[in-house]
């Protein structure tokens, strides 16, 4: 699973996911299929869930960095 953090980026996760649940709720897999199905599906949802982790603590950053006034827009006088 690892390595699929490495490879696959969010997107390609997230599409994987949802074609997994595709067929998960179209039926007429085997149950040995099913659960491989599930197992994978839970595998590229935590995949997800690292890239959105990683994204809300970059925006965490930058948010603090900007209210410290380490960053550039304080929002006065822009000239909008």
């Amino acid at each position: 699973m690892a390595a699929d953090q490495d490879t696959l980026g969010y997107e390609q996760a997230r599409d994987e996911l949802v074609d997994v649940v595709r067929r998960l709720e179209a039926g007429g897999s085997t149950l040995e299929e099913s659960l491989a199905l599930w197992e994978r599906g839970e595998e590229l949802a935590r995949v997800c869930r690292r890239w959105l982790e990683g994204a809300r603590a970059r925006l965490d950053a930058a948010l603090s960095a900007e209210g410290t006034g380490t960053g550039d827009g304080d929002g006065e006088d822009q000239g909008v």
